[in-house]
């Protein structure tokens, strides 16, 4: 496959810079259960190398994938940075040898935490840190004041750009913007799995990106089936419709899609130039079984 260099439906303001809205989440390209190195490093680095190529100035990723690996792999394969590129990592969590994710939320743990990005990325200070809140499906409603005010801390000291927060729920992020500015949301969304709709519409007016996590995931074989047939009828992958339906979702919306393969990469990529018409829209929002969002897209 051989596509040019991207600008995936525009760009948004992501702190002080503008980034094109389909980045770049690097998660995958640690081993197995996102632990230790990946199967192939050379793939890694040609996928991180190839992705900057094609536009994306976006990269999300954490010193907790592997861990310290894929934040190592960064660098190996792009610093000096780009002036233009943004690098965001998220905090909270830590990893146990077993492959778990306890939280580490202790103001302790949370500058351990980005110090140890700043390390290993070669960074004196981070883009965008993301404080990632407990809990899986869904966000835990609790209190986040004092690792958010540890953040805030370390952003007053030079080492934090900008913040965001992940996976939290309207009232949490109120909370954290109480105490600092947030520039992004970082939450579960996609296609089928639409509970934020409300609050990227929010958002949106505050001008603050949403970034979803798993966009791609949590598809039921009905769903699944119903997305192929338009894929079809488009001449394109399901992935691209999937990616290409949160694009038009909404303008504040910043695309993380992860792989550890060139080609996905690409095919990935292919998706911002990708445009739904109202019928498809129409279709794919009857895949989510809400109904059209009540934004004008």
């Amino acid at each position: 496959m051989s596509i040019g260099t991207a600008e995936p439906s525009g760009s948004y303001p992501l702190g002080d810079r503008a980034v094109f809205r389909l980045g770049y989440g690097a998660m995958q390209l640690a081993g197995p259960h996102v632990m230790g190195p990946p199967a192939d490093r050379e793939e890694a680095i040609a996928v991180l190398r190839r992705a900057v190529e094609l536009g994306v100035n976006h990269i999300d990723t954490s010193d907790y994938y592997g861990p310290h690996v894929v934040n190592e792999l960064i660098r190996e394969a792009l610093h000096p940075y780009p002036e233009e590129l943004v690098l965001v990592t998220k905090v909270g969590a830590r990893r146990t040898p077993e492959g778990d994710w306890p939280e580490a939320l202790s103001p302790d743990e949370l500058r351990s935490a980005v110090e140890d990005n700043l390390r290993h990325l070669g960074v004196e200070a981070m883009d965008v840190v993301n404080l990632r809140m407990p809990g899986f499906a869904a966000p835990v409603q609790r209190s986040l004041a004092e690792p958010f005010e540890a953040l805030a801390q370390l952003q007053q000291e030079g080492k934090v750009k900008h913040l965001g927060v992940s996976n939290v729920t309207p009232q949490m992020l109120a909370e954290a913007r109480a105490i600092a500015p947030v520039v992004c949301v970082q939450n579960h969304y996609n296609l089928v799995h639409r509970d934020d709709d409300p609050l990227i519409d929010a958002l949106a007016r505050e001008d603050i990106a949403y970034v979803p996590f798993f966009p791609l995931g949590g598809f039921t074989p009905l769903q699944s089936a119903a997305l192929e047939t338009v894929a079809r009828r488009l001449e394109t992958t399901p992935m691209q419709v999937a990616l290409a339906w949160l694009l038009a979702r909404s303008p504040n919306v910043l695309l993380i899609p992860g792989t550890s393969s060139v080609a996905h990469l690409e095919e990935n990529m292919l998706a911002s130039a990708r445009v739904l018409g109202p019928e498809e829209l129409h279709e794919l929002d009857r895949i989510g079984g809400t109904g059209e969002p009540d934004v004008d897209l």
